[in-house]
């Protein structure tokens, strides 16, 4: 079952490696990522043991959605390729928009700024 925003629920949470993933996803719009080259395109931020648990995650909360790639790789293996949802995109630019709140106008633990 895919997870949906419910306003009453306040802004999703992502873990840094889901939001690393998204940025890398949504740069890339123009194609799908295998998760491989997800963790090249990270620099090495992201790990070969971490990376398809973390697609996982981001695949059942609805952020992102794969497809087994049509050409397996040279081991046989079918390959999932990954690209963002539509709801991904929306949660991604309201998370943009909340850091930039929480930048331009930092609110202090007393509630006074």
């Amino acid at each position: 079952m895919k997870a949906r925003f419910n306003r009453n629920e306040g802004v999703p949470n992502l873990t840094r490696r889901e939001l690393l993933i998204m940025e890398i996803l949504l740069d890339r719009r123009t194609r799908e990522l295998y998760g491989l080259e997800l963790v090249r395109e990270s620099g090495s931020r992201l790990k070969r043991g971490t990376v398809y648990v973390t697609l996982g995650r981001l695949e059942d909360k609805g952020f992102i959605e794969s497809r087994e790639d049509n050409q397996p790789n040279v081991s046989g293996l079918p390959r999932r390729l990954y690209k963002v949802t539509g709801y991904g995109q929306r949660v991604f630019a309201l998370l943009q928009q909340v850091q930039e709140l929480k930048r331009l106008a930092p609110v202090r633990l007393d509630g006074v700024s």
